[in-house]
């Protein structure tokens, strides 16, 4: 073999020079960045129309309870949606939170768990549809939920594991 010719390359990596591949891998996840970034930021926005929804309709609940105030069912409503508001919020939260840092941090979503079991609970609770079993079975996910929450506190990752 002549000192001037090099042997036929056989791997993709051989072809392409290094720094291209890297380049364009770096150039593919960051339009992947950007494209996440901007799905996010229109569901932030659908959610803030949703909380401002939600609260509108909390307002005419409590109009109609006010005005009909002995009707169980409005006051049920107006019980449901109070803790609906709550369970919009805590998403909204989730969603701000990933778009600031890039993940959804187990902390936030054991919160967001926590407040949409605390509601249904809450809401079976007010309508008296809820049995033994299935306050029992409440309280076992509403403990695992806390213990998922206490352990995302106390074993918070350091700045420098995140990457």
């Amino acid at each position: 073999m002549s000192e001037g010719k090099r042997p036929a390359p056989t791997h993709p990596s051989q072809i392409l020079p290094g720094s291209f591949v890297e380049g364009l891998r770096g150039t593919v996840l960051r339009f992947y960045a950007k494209i996440l970034d901007v799905i996010v930021a229109v569901m932030i926005f659908l959610m803030l129309l949703t909380l401002v929804f939600a609260v509108a309709s909390l307002f005419w609940d409590i109009y109609g309870s006010l005005r009909d105030f002995r009707q169980e069912e409005v006051i049920r409503s107006l019980v449901s949606d109070v803790l609906s508001v709550f369970v919009l919020i805590e998403l909204f939260r989730t969603f701000t939170d990933y778009l600031e840092f890039h993940r959804i941090r187990l902390r936030v979503l054991s919160e967001v768990a926590i407040v949409f079991v605390l509601r249904e609970l809450f809401i079976g609770l007010y309508a008296h549809r809820l049995g033994p079993l299935d306050l029992l079975a409440t309280a076992a996910l509403l403990a695992v939920l806390v213990g998922a929450r206490i352990a995302a506190v106390r074993f918070t990752p350091r700045h420098g594991d995140l990457d």
